[in-house]
């Protein structure tokens, strides 16, 4: 839990819901194979506890039904609570439901503002804070 949260105060998303062009290796990434980029960010808001690959897996499998947006909302639910995000423009399932690939980058593009690149992966970016 970080500092805002014990204080209430709420941050702010670090870009907009459709500031997906700002990194065009994310977007690029979200919109061939957003199974990557999800399980990118589930691996990281779970601090490791979970595999990139076996979200990421899930995610693609949920995509076959059309039902990825409700487990990639329930990820937002969990990195808004983290780090005291308001939900903007709307609830968490309805951002995933009518745009999740811009979510997703939102999503990664706020972790990796905050100094936690998804690409790295969880055990790649603490081993560097450990031992710089």
């Amino acid at each position: 839990m970080n500092i805002l949260n014990r204080m209430g105060l709420k941050s702010e998303w670090s870009s907009g819901l459709f500031g997906c062009g700002n990194e065009c290796s994310t977007c690029c990434i979200t919109y061939f194979c957003p199974c990557v980029t999800f399980g990118r960010i589930a691996e990281i808001v779970d601090e490791g506890k979970s595999s990139c690959c076996g979200q990421g897996c899930t995610y693609c499998g949920l995509m076959l039904f059309g039902l990825q947006w409700l487990y990639s909302c329930f990820y937002r639910q969990k990195l808004r609570a983290k780090y005291n995000l308001p939900d903007k423009p709307c609830c968490d399932c309805g951002v995933h439901f009518f745009c999740d690939s811009c979510a997703l980058c939102q999503e990664h593009a706020e972790l990796k503002d905050r100094g936690l690149d998804p690409a790295k992966g969880f055990f790649r970016i603490t081993m560097n804070c450990t031992y710089k």
